[in-house]
């Protein structure tokens, strides 16, 4: 059973997010800090896995192996920083679909948790927007941080109009990174919702 796994969002969070979608290798571009940020969670030995929404190739934006392309070189790019993602789940339907794995339903964190055995009451999940805070709290993810990056600010506000907290609010994936270290340091109590 895995009792330290980190679920993250990919677009806005670990890489730049695009209104256009990210369809090509081009168009793929870490943001500043989040390889390093990926890389002291491996060394703190929290499991990384990557759960992301990817509409594109059903809109018939791409392929799907322009999209098993960029993922090839996330993980890669992550390994060769000294991290590693452990998996990434995608939901490739449209909100229209109906499906069980569009976050913010649970079914991809569902999916994680049966291939893992993970422990979702130690574990984490960073987003950048509502939907990723909402598929965390649908699941039962004890921790929940929201990002600055991508669409952190604008989803900051429109949880707080919900009365949803996440558990802390970042700047950015190292921020993130820093503020999950410490509160998994012995002694330290769980983690307080975050104050808007």
């Amino acid at each position: 059973m895995l009792r330290k796994a980190v679920f993250l969002d990919r677009d806005g969070v670990i890489n730049r997010d695009s209104p256009d979608y990210i369809k090509r290798l081009e168009e793929f571009e870490f943001l500043p800090g989040s390889l390093d940020a990926l890389r002291r969670l491996a060394e703190r030995g929290f499991a990384c896995i990557v759960i992301t929404n990817q509409s594109a190739p059903a809109r018939g934006l791409m392929t799907f192996e322009a999209l098993d392309a960029i993922h090839r070189r996330l993980c890669a790019a992550v390994a060769e920083a000294g991290g590693r993602i452990l998996d990434i789940f995608i939901c490739p339907h449209l909100p229209a679909d109906g499906c069980s794995c569009r976050k913010p339903k649970p079914g991809l964190l569902h999916a994680a948790q049966r291939k893992y055995g993970i422990d979702f009451s130690s574990a984490a999940m960073i987003g950048d927007s509502v939907t990723d805070i909402e598929c965390a709290l649908n699941a039962g993810v004890r921790t929940t941080v929201l990002v600055q990056t991508g669409n952190g600010e604008k989803a900051a506000r429109e949880l707080s109009a919900r009365g949803l907290r996440p558990g802390f609010i970042a700047q950015d994936l190292n921020r993130a990174v820093d503020w999950l270290v410490e509160t998994d340091s012995p002694g330290k109590g769980a983690p307080r919702p975050a104050a808007f």
